[in-house]
């Protein structure tokens, strides 16, 4: 085989990767790659290094999956020290405030909590990988440019403090996509009046995959490595268990094929997504329903052959 000649993947599917702190999301999907041989793979939202827990790795044509998986609801464990702030907002940052928080109680903390549940504008933390003119703000702060940030809405679910051991803070949250733990942790040390920092962070859930359920890195290398990693494999349409879905007729497959639309009657329009198998059982396409036309459009087709 030729070096530019494309090689379909032998591997489609998603890992339920527990990444290890001290490596980027981007190390985790460089030994995954390499273990595999396989050249289509990526992660379904990023871990910071300092970050534990569910990474949900994607190969072959589940790297189309990446924004379905992204759009679930994410857990975390947490553990906030207030009296200090840093650059980053996190352990890996210089400190540059601190503050006495021998004072702040339990109950203060509780207090201060419902304020951040809801639907909150939040301010993104300066080291992160979110662009400005297409440049990362962390690159950006690395190089000492300050930036007025913009709030952005994020939802939290559920916060919750899960022990109090002074000065450090261990908290549970679900959240949306985009929230960034870190900026919760120094806005809650700001309302308390003592500033705060994120110390440790474990994702405990991605949408429907747990840690619980997740595979060590180096258990998966060495699985794929020796050939054995179909156990950890976890198909496109378990994936994406959360949407129904429907068996086409053979005009039906082929019109999703070609992009069109496609009528199906007694389908649930009330279904975010639905999955379009093709006649022969094979995850075909994921449809969304078009209210203007009362008909299901191809929102992403996949190959049928492989």
């Amino acid at each position: 085989m030729s070096k530019g000649t494309p090689r379909e993947s032998r591997i489609s599917g998603l890992f339920n990767v527990d990444k290890p702190g001290g490596m980027t999301s981007h190390d985790v999907v460089g030994a995954l790659r390499r273990a595999s041989g396989e050249r289509r793979i990526g992660h379904a939202g990023t871990l910071d290094p300092m970050a534990t827990g569910v990474l949900l790795v994607c190969m072959g044509q589940a790297t189309r999956l990446s924004e379905y998986l992204m759009a679930g609801r994410k857990s975390y464990a947490a553990d906030i020290r207030l009296g200090a702030s840093t650059d980053t907002d996190d352990a890996d940052g210089e400190i540059v405030a601190e503050a006495d928080a021998s004072g702040v109680t339990r109950d203060q903390i509780e207090r201060a909590l419902p304020a951040f549940r809801g639907e909150i504008a939040q301010v993104p933390p300066m080291y992160s990988a979110i662009k400005r003119d297409g440049v990362a703000l962390h690159k950006l702060a690395r190089q000492g440019v300050a930036l007025e940030l913009e709030p952005r809405p994020v939802t939290i679910y559920a916060l919750d403090v899960a022990a109090w051991q002074p000065p450090v803070l261990s908290v549970a949250v679900t959240c949306s996509k985009g929230t960034y733990i870190r900026a919760l942790a120094r806005d809650l040390g700001q309302a308390l009046g003592c500033g705060a920092h994120l110390t440790r962070l474990t994702r405990t859930a991605s949408g429907p995959f747990t840690l619980e359920q997740a595979a060590p890195l180096d258990a998966l290398v060495a699985s794929l490595r020796e050939g054995s990693w179909e156990r950890y494999l976890i198909s496109m349409d378990a994936a994406l268990a959360r949407y129904p879905g429907r068996t086409m007729g053979a005009e039906e497959a082929a019109r999703i094929q070609q992009g069109q639309q496609v009528a199906l009657p007694g389908a649930d329009t009330a279904a975010e997504l639905l999955k379009a198998y093709a006649p022969e059982g094979a995850l075909l396409a994921l449809l969304r329903y078009d209210e203007g036309t009362g008909r299901w459009q191809p929102d992403k087709v996949f190959a049928t052959n492989g």
